[in-house]
């Protein structure tokens, strides 16, 4: 009886394992820790739901405009519509007039979750960089 294995491979080549590979200086990598070094800046809730717990990604997925944009962009005609009127848009033929409501609405949304925790009042060197033709178009009104 033959050995199969030495009658189907005739002919082939076996792969060699690279055991001899050469060995890294770790003094040369680098590796990256993927946080991001700034932290983003906390909002205030503004809401009941803000404050048990709602972060505003129940209604649109996300809360970043080029996901939702990019969301957009992969829908459909017919995807789009429907999308707008579960959104609370009157749908429209005109894809690039809906797309632009869609985004307006959305950016409208994640606005009322993002009030800054922290409101900086002008100080006096933030007026002493401020020209004077503006001041007097700022003191006009007065």
């Amino acid at each position: 009886m033959k050995n199969k294995k030495n009658s189907t491979n005739k002919g082939k080549k076996t792969p060699k394992r690279a055991t001899a590979s050469k060995k890294k200086n770790l003094n040369n990598i680098s590796q990256t820790h993927g946080k991001v070094d700034q932290e983003e800046p906390e909002y205030q809730p503004t809401t009941l739901d803000q404050i048990w717990g709602d972060d505003g990604t129940s209604k649109y997925g996300t809360l970043s405009e080029e996901t939702y944009s990019s969301e957009l962009d992969e829908m459909g005609l017919t995807d789009l519509h429907a999308h707008a009127a579960t959104v609370g848009i009157i749908p429209i033929d005109n894809r690039d007039m809906l797309e632009k409501r869609l985004v307006r609405e959305f950016n409208k949304h994640v606005n009322q979750y993002r009030k800054p925790s922290e409101v900086r009042p002008l100080n006096n060197e933030d007026t002493k960089k401020i020209p004077k033709k503006v001041w007097d178009i700022l003191n006009e009104g007065r």
